[in-house]
Order: structure tokens, then C-alpha cells, then sequence
């Protein structure tokens, strides 16, 4: 997590490693970051401690990541680098973000990025799916098996996105099996960075909501400017 001052007058002098005590949202790298972000952080300070307070709902979500496909960095047995490495996909496209070696969206080409798999097709979803989903997927297990894809595959880790707008939306009410109310999904992305590399993920969702339209309006401080030829902020499936 970066310190939340970052970038708003003095340089960060270490980790953020000192919460707000009050919503224990955001961090600071210093006391004196803390204090003089205060001003800022203020109005937005019972917001965000309302949302910390539903935190145990969001760790409910079946998707966040596979546990079982990825036993490996789960159980601190080897770290994320090693764990690519062994997959060849050590700082390989959308894979770059998946480790600590320090890559941010901002440090490469968005435009120029390979947006594939880089995996056998055994592993990943790069093949349209040989059914349409019938049945609520509730779990990475249900999703594997629906996909036609072996369980160990690393695919989780950044198909968490889209799966987790799947999951949202099934929560509200929109499923594969009540589509006709509807040929579009609007959704609103709020304050991506690293899923900037992966964009070519949230194309799973042609497959969770076949024949539907579906336009995502990414939101936040992480999008390049809309002035770079060839990108932009909306994303349509």
C-alpha cells in the first residue's frame, strides 16, 4: 500500500506502515504524513470507515483468488516471482503485475503490451466455453469445470477481475438466466491500476453474459491521459 500523501509535498521517508487510526483505510509512511494528510483525508474519513466495517462481506466473495491452484504462494512456500518463473510467466505481459518486483502500469507501454495468455490452452480461457453457463458459478471450482480448464492452472490470479463483476452482478439481481431483460451492462470501474496491463481479462465476461453489450468506464488517477492516441477509458465487450 502507498502512502497516502504520496506526492502531496514532502518525499515519503519510508513504508506505509502507519493506518488512520480511525478508519484503518488508508496508510502513511511517517506520523508527520499522517498528520498533515489529515486535512484531506478528513472528508472522506467515515465513508471510508463504513467500508472497512463491510470488509468481512468483500472477503466473502468466492473470487478474490484460487487458494488451491496457487497453494503454493498461499502457504508461503515460494513467492510470487519463483512461483511465475516455473510457468515462464515472470514478468511476461499481462503477468507483469503479478509479483514484487516493482512493475506499475505506469512504468510500461499500455498500447504496445501482449495482451495473451502466454499459457497452453489447456490452462487458460482462450478458446470460447462449450456451454453457456446454466448454473450460478459459486466457486473457482465451478468456474474451472465450466471452463474446461485443469484446476492448477495460475488463470485465478488474473481472472479475479471479471469474476468478481460477475459475482457483483449476480448479487443484484443479473444472471445468465434473466439476460432478456436487458442486451447491455454499464459498469463503472473505480480506481484501477494494475488491471490496466490486463484489460484483455475483462473479455471473459462475452462469455459470462453471451449477447450482451458490455461497456466499462474505467474511473481513476491511473488512466493515462484520453489525449494518447489509440487507448481508451472506455472499454466495450
Amino acid at each position: 500500500m502507498k502512502c497516502a500523501a504520496n506526492g502531496s509535498g514532502t518525499r515519503c521517508s519510508s513504508a506505509a506502515t502507519t493506518v488512520c487510526a480511525r478508519c484503518e483505510a488508508v496508510a502513511y509512511c511517517s506520523l508527520s504524513h499522517r498528520i498533515a494528510h489529515w486535512s484531506h483525508h478528513k472528508t472522506e474519513c467515515d465513508r471510508l470507515q463504513q467500508q472497512m466495517e463491510s470488509l468481512a462481506v468483500l472477503n466473502d466473495f468466492p473470487f478474490t483468488f484460487s487458494r488451491q491452484a496457487t497453494i503454493q504462494v498461499c502457504a508461503n512456500q515460494e513467492t510470487r516471482c519463483s512461483f511465475l518463473s516455473k510457468r515462464g510467466l515472470h514478468r511476461v505481459g499481462m503477468w507483469m503485475c503479478e509479483c514484487l518486483c516493482g512493475a506499475s502500469s505506469s512504468s510500461f507501454d499500455l498500447l504496445g503490451l501482449n495482451n495473451g495468455w502466454d499459457l497452453p490452452s489447456a490452462l487458460c480461457p482462450c478458446r470460447g466455453p462449450e456451454a453457456l453457463v446454466s448454473e450460478r458459478l459459486c466457486s473457482w471450482r465451478d468456474y474451472f469445470k465450466w471452463r474446461s480448464i485443469q484446476f492448477d492452472s495460475p488463470v485465478a490470479l488474473l481472472l479475479h477481475w471479471p469474476l468478481t463483476i460477475y459475482h457483483a452482478a449476480q448479487l443484484v439481481g443479473i444472471t445468465t438466466l434473466n439476460l432478456e431483460v436487458s442486451d447491455k451492462l454499464h459498469i463503472h470501474y473505480l480506481g484501477p491500476e494494475k488491471e490496466l496491463l490486463q484489460l484483455a481479462v475483462f473479455g471473459e465476461l462475452q462469455a459470462l453474459f453471451p449477447g450482451v453489450h458490455i461497456h466499462i468506464e474505467l474511473v481513476g488517477p491511473a488512466i493515462p491521459p484520453q489525449s494518447k492516441q489509440g487507448w481508451r477509458k472506455n472499454q466495450h465487450f
